[in-house]
């Protein structure tokens, strides 16, 4: 595999389950520097203790992306540990308020925005800074096929998603000639806890029901969509920015 990320300093926030998980595994193999977060901190110290096992330097931080202050928190202890930041994997989210638009109450509503587009927010703001600092370099934020189209009972987190990518290309375009490049990902169905556990029938029955609502016949595993991710991350991807990019077997094409 090559070392795309030698010496380079990489934040996943989202870190500990599915596709950061995947994604911390992919780009710390290929030399990063990782810093992991995610709210809970014993399978984060649990996965940074694995990655050190296996030669990597990887650090975890318990963070809330939620929570301004906890974000300034993190990017911060990034710079005290390491005096940079090179690239940036955001891939907080969960839909949270689902049903009719009618019977969604306010409160459901903000905490869906909050979750899903919000804590992006967060990061870009106390990760571009230290991007330009350090010279430039990459961002991507996780988003959904819910991005870019709609979903019965879904209203929220696809108002949240579609937001994810309004932000990535104005924060594209703010950042274009400081030499940051930030993308999002439109992703279909993906083969993690958060799918298996929320589909309201057994797992491997939400497997074959998600997997048929795509035009290649199945849902991704988390190492596929951690392996385009790390591509954007890379020196590969440097004259990709402002890019909401589709890896979902066909879903927004159909």
């Amino acid at each position: 595999m090559p070392a795309r990320f030698t010496d380079k300093v990489v934040l996943i926030t989202g870190a500990t389950s599915g596709m950061g998980r995947a994604a911390s595994e992919r780009i710390a193999s290929e030399g990063a520097k990782v810093v992991l977060a995610a709210r809970g901190k014993e399978a984060g110290d649990a996965l940074a203790a694995e990655l050190q096992t296996a030669g990597a330097d990887a650090v975890f931080v318990r963070t809330d992306v939620t929570v301004e202050a906890e974000v300034a928190d993190l990017v911060q202890q990034v710079v005290d540990r390491h005096g940079r930041l090179d690239a940036a994997f955001n891939n907080v989210g969960a839909a949270t308020a689902v049903g009719p638009l009618p019977d969604i109450d306010g409160e459901a509503w903000n905490a869906d925005l909050t979750l899903n587009l919000s804590s992006v927010f967060f990061s870009l703001k106390y990760q571009i800074p230290v991007l330009q600092a350090s010279g430039g370099g990459a961002i991507v934020n996780n988003a959904s096929n819910l991005a870019v189209t709609g979903a019965a009972n879904m209203a929220s987190y696809s108002a949240a998603k579609h937001g994810v990518v309004g932000l990535t290309r104005s924060a594209a375009l703010d950042t274009a000639a400081a030499g940051i490049r930030i993308n999002a990902l439109v992703t279909g169905g993906v083969d993690t806890p958060l799918l298996r556990g929320n589909m309201g029938m057994p797992p491997e029955e939400a497997v074959r029901v998600a997997g048929a609502m795509h035009p290649i016949g199945r849902i991704a595993q988390p190492a596929e969509i951690a392996a385009f991710a790390a591509f954007l991350l890379s020196d590969e991807a440097k004259f990709i920015t402002g890019a909401a990019l589709a890896i979902d077997g066909g879903m927004t094409a159909a």
